[in-house]
């Protein structure tokens, strides 16, 4: 067990991290939105991060209040503070949230694919943006992004528990009123506007905690990664957590949990190890390690078709909770 983790830490980080790409992406959805600007958050989160571990919260910085942070968060073994990885998230959120609501306020009156285009430009501008800024190293990026922990399976007792915590709130989310008027929302938006609610502010309020969930995750992602540029926040990213999303399912949350963990699986861990075999055709096992973008796109096609709301949707998540109550129920009954 201990070889497995060691020898697949980093696709099992990943996993987690674009599980929570997947709910900052499905939050939009919720609330009938096409949104693909996720990418653009969660790449502006990392250069946040990017940018205040080695240019701010450093100890030749002698800006107030920067040599006390550092005297209250002291490092140990030369490790990036834990509690300044927080504060990094923070920031990251709340610079993600009020840009988010600055944009979607005009962007999300478009719907459907227009709203989608809108927020691929908006990604691109970004992208563009971080290219030409001597901030944010320009095409080459920012390197040696201190470490808060000393191996890649580590970064779990950050990202796990982010992970647990925001299932935990959408599982609230879905059935308290703001969640009920997302999916009025989505589900009819005349009829939702009709019985009282205002789409435009559900729609930025979706837009905005998704961009939110993106931007802290960017954080960690890029002290994970140990560098940071441009290629972090594209359009195949969005292509990325949209197949998440999509072949997960739409209708809930759990959908881009079980999305995350179905591709990771199939594309880091099966199709690799199917590509080292040896005597396998080189080209196919080519095609098989660095075809991804071409894989994701059957996926959404093979997706669509056979399982057009995904693999899990509210009926079946139904059917389980009858079948696990009735064996809860025979197992009682057998005990007492």
């Amino acid at each position: 067990m201990s070889e497995f983790f060691s020898t697949y830490e980093s696709p099992i980080v990943y996993m987690v991290l674009e599980a929570l790409l997947g709910l900052s992406l499905y939050l939009p959805l919720m609330a009938g939105q096409l949104s693909l600007a996720s990418p653009g958050f969660y790449a502006l989160g990392g250069y946040i991060a990017a940018i205040l571990s080695t240019q701010v919260f450093t100890s030749s910085n002698t800006l107030f209040p920067i040599p006390l942070l550092l005297k209250v968060f002291p490092s140990n073994n030369n490790l990036f503070p834990i509690a300044l990885l927080l504060l990094e998230m923070l920031i990251a959120g709340l610079i993600s949230g009020i840009l988010a609501v600055i944009v979607g306020i005009p962007a999300l009156r478009l719907r459907g694919i227009y709203l989608a285009i809108a927020t691929i430009a908006f990604v691109e501008v970004l992208r563009v943006v971080s290219l030409n800024l001597d901030i944010t190293g320009g095409a080459v990026g920012i390197f040696g992004i201190p470490q808060p922990f000393q191996t890649q399976l580590e970064y779990l007792w950050i990202a796990l528990p982010l992970l647990l915590v925001s299932m935990v709130l959408f599982y609230r989310l879905e059935r308290i009123r703001t969640g009920r008027a997302f999916i009025a929302i989505r589900e009819d938006e005349l009829a939702a506007s009709a019985m009282g609610i205002n789409p435009t502010y559900y729609k930025v309020l979706a837009f905005t905690l998704g961009a939110i969930l993106a931007g802290t995750v960017g954080v960690i992602s890029a002290h994970f990664l140990n560098t940071w540029n441009a290629r972090q926040g594209t359009f195949d990213a969005s292509i990325t957590y949209l197949t998440i999303v999509l072949i997960g399912g739409s209708r809930t949350f759990l959908g881009s949990v079980v999305g995350a963990i179905v591709l990771k699986v199939l594309l880091e861990i099966i199709l690799r190890r199917i590509a080292d075999v040896e005597g396998f055709p080189n080209w196919l096992a080519q095609f098989l390690r660095d075809g991804r973008l071409i894989i994701y796109g059957i996926l959404i096609v093979l997706g669509t078709i056979f399982f057009p709301q995904g693999f899990v949707t509210p009926d079946i998540l139904k059917k389980l909770k009858r079948i696990l109550i009735k064996l809860i129920f025979k197992i009682s009954k057998q005990t007492s």
